[in-house]
């Protein structure tokens, strides 16, 4: 048998093709909006969420966390139950599921139903990018691959950069109750095109049969408890809390006894040997430092506009919605493109325009307003998009149509760890060094210095007509100098952060140098 990513998928005949491929690319896309946009703006609207159902900011801290560990947890097992039962009836019942949890989790009296719900709709939408990524690549002719990846590809920049548009105008127009009714009403059209796009598919009992359930239950269990620590190890302060190392543990030991299952077993789920070959961990690295680059971005600009120049959710969304719109144009262009040029070219250019936009944004003063963002984010999200369909049509490019379902699951398992650490590891990183910035500060303002003592003086003086006595107009003006002080440091954090994507980047560019083709042998 020929290596690959899944023994089990290659039972059977091929799938029936798609007689409606348009209604199917247009489920991909709802489904791949879907999932990415619906924890977005979870995360976006959490202090509402958490003020509505009376919970402190430690619990409400897993509310986010509870969907997108369920979406972690069944990323593997998708391609599993796809194969099995087919692509449209998992997608149908998986899309059910996340409409009726969008629809009543609003309505949870407390946290712990709300969590069940967000553990629910997380499960349903944890399925929709790794079986929509398998539709593409098995029951649509190779002509139309592009275009439904380049449709996977309009969901990155639409799902990072409209949510806080999203969730500011809910709050000021409807109610946050529509952070999660907006999931609900997403699934009909959804469901109406699985149902009107995709072809049925029997039952495979076959694959039924010869399932390695406890190598799916390993890595879901390694994964799901990985994402929770580094979700929660910023809030935690990661290797101090015992709960951090336990969960860091007991992923170490489920990754251990998946390997150790997957090279033992007589029917392996994943073929490791498939992974170790040309190109394919290097790909997969890439898609990790990519969705790394992309989550630092995304975290830094709207901390910017909300802890310097004090921006509300909806003015941060009038920022970042002018990135998404150009995609409409940039995602079908690209797909054409990458019909005539070799997609590690593309990959190449739209990494650099990324790098070019991060070292634009280094330049960031406490003078920037949203027009001055324009010029660097307009870029990267060129960039962005050409960089994820030439990366991800790249990948295809080593696969057979029978990996594609088993390829949808590696997939989204490297496009949430590569998310996830990207926004951890920035949050600790701003955190920390705006520590180290403020203190580096402080140094400098000292108490009885000259400069310090004329600049108290005289904003004493511009607030005493405001302050009941000298007495208070004095503490008001330490009070100021320290606001000044701590806007000050957590700018240089965000610079700093922008430079430590820079160099991600530089990272990025010299790994997709060491790309070979893909051997002749293989599709593609």
């Amino acid at each position: 048998m020929r290596d690959g990513l899944c023994p089990e998928a290659q039972v059977g005949a091929p799938p029936p093709r798609a007689s409606r491929p348009l209604v199917g690319i247009a489920a991909v896309l709802l489904g791949s909006v879907i999932s990415t946009l619906y924890g977005r703006v979870t995360t976006f609207g959490l202090a509402d969420i958490r003020g509505a159902v009376h919970a402190g900011f430690d619990e409400g801290a897993w509310i986010p966390t509870a969907a997108t560990v369920a979406q972690m947890v069944v990323g593997p097992l998708a391609a599993w139950l796809g194969a099995v039962f087919g692509i449209r009836r998992v997608l149908l019942i998986s899309a059910t599921l996340f409409g009726i949890a969008s629809a009543l989790i609003p309505l949870a009296p407390n946290l712990h139903l709300l969590l069940l719900g967000q553990v629910a709709a997380g499960l349903g939408s944890g399925t929709f990018i790794p079986l929509t990524i398998g539709f593409v690549l098995q029951n649509l002719s190779p002509r139309w691959w592009p275009i439904g990846i380049a449709a996977y590809g309009l969901n990155l920049e639409l799902s990072l950069n409209v949510p806080a548009s999203l969730e500011g105008f809910y709050l000021d127009h409807l109610s946050w109750r529509w952070i999660f009714w907006q999931g609900a009403v997403l699934s009909v059209p959804m469901i109406a095109c699985i149902a009107a796009g995709m072809p049925r598919q029997p039952v495979n009992r076959d694959v039924l049969r010869s399932a390695d359930g406890w190598g799916m239950i390993y890595a879901a269990g390694a994964f799901g408890m990985l994402y929770a620590a580094l979700d929660q190890g910023n809030r935690l302060d990661w290797l101090n809390s015992g709960l951090i190392c336990g969960l860091l543990a007991g992923s170490a030991l489920l990754l251990a006894a998946f390997l150790r299952r997957e090279v033992t077993t007589e029917r392996p789920w994943i073929n490791l040997r498939f992974l170790l070959g040309r190109n394919i961990l290097l790909l997969l690295a890439i898609l990790v430092m990519f969705r790394f680059v992309l989550l630092g971005t995304s975290f830094i600009i709207p901390q910017y506009l909300t802890v310097v120049q004090g921006f509300r959710s909806l003015e941060v969304g009038g920022v970042l919605i002018w990135i998404a719109l150009p995609q409409f144009i940039i995602a079908p262009l690209v797909a054409l493109a990458l019909g005539v040029i070799d997609p590690r070219l593309i990959l190449a250019l739209g990494a650099s325009m990324i790098g070019i936009a991060c070292l634009m944004a280094t330049n960031l003063t406490a003078a920037w307003q949203s027009p001055d963002f324009m010029p660097s984010q307009i870029l990267q999200a060129l960039g962005q998009s050409a960089a994820l369909i030439a990366l991800i049509l790249f990948l295809v490019q080593h696969l057979r149509p029978a990996d594609a379902l088993t390829f949808g699951a590696v997939v989204q398992t490297a496009r949430l760890l590569g998310a996830e650490l990207g926004n951890g590891f920035m949050q600790t990183f701003v955190r920390i060094s705006e520590q180290t910035n403020s203190y580096l500060i402080g140094l400098h303002v000292q108490t009885g210095a000259p400069d310090v003592v004329r600049r108290l003086a005289a904003t004493a003086a511009d607030v005493v007509a405001d302050s009941v006595g000298p007495v208070e107009a004095a503490g008001r003006s330490v009070a100021l100098l320290a606001q000044q002080v701590a806007r000050q440091a957590n700018l240089l954090a965000f610079i700093d952060g922008f430079q430590l994507l820079t160099a991600a980047v530089v990272v990025m560019l010299i790994m997709i140098g060491l790309l070979r083709s893909p051997h002749p042998s293989e599709p593609g």
